[in-house]
Order: structure tokens, then C-alpha cells, then sequence
């Protein structure tokens, strides 16, 4: 029974680290004039990072350089 419980807690911990990552915001960076040209923002399950622009940028966020 511990087992179990321990594969499934674990299991859940590796769902909640995926979810998080997967909901990361991706920021566009101008590589010309190193500004932000938008925001794409995803929803996760237990995480999700909507609400974001350039004025208000995430602290975590993929940096995606675009032209």
C-alpha cells in the first residue's frame, strides 16, 4: 500500500513539474532592436501564464527571438 502511494505521489510530482514547464510563457524578442514584440501565453492544469504582455512580463519565460 506505501508503495503505491509513493508511485502515485511520485507520479503526480512528475505530472505538476510537466504542467508547469509546458505553461511557460513565450516572450518574442526583437534580435534587430531587442524589444518585445509579444507575448504568447499558454493555460495549464494547475499553472498557467495568462495575463501577460510586454508591459507586464513574466519573471520565467521562453525567449524566442523573431525578426
Amino acid at each position: 500500500m506505501i508503495k503505491l502511494i509513493g508511485t502515485f505521489a511520485f507520479a503526480f510530482g512528475l505530472f505538476v513539474a510537466f504542467d508547469y514547464s509546458m505553461s511557460l510563457a513565450d516572450v518574442h524578442v526583437s534580435y534587430s532592436t531587442n524589444e518585445c514584440m509579444g507575448v504568447t501565453t499558454y493555460q495549464g492544469v494547475f499553472f498557467d501564464s495568462l495575463g501577460y504582455s510586454c508591459e507586464n512580463m513574466p519573471t520565467k519565460f521562453n525567449h524566442v527571438w523573431v525578426q
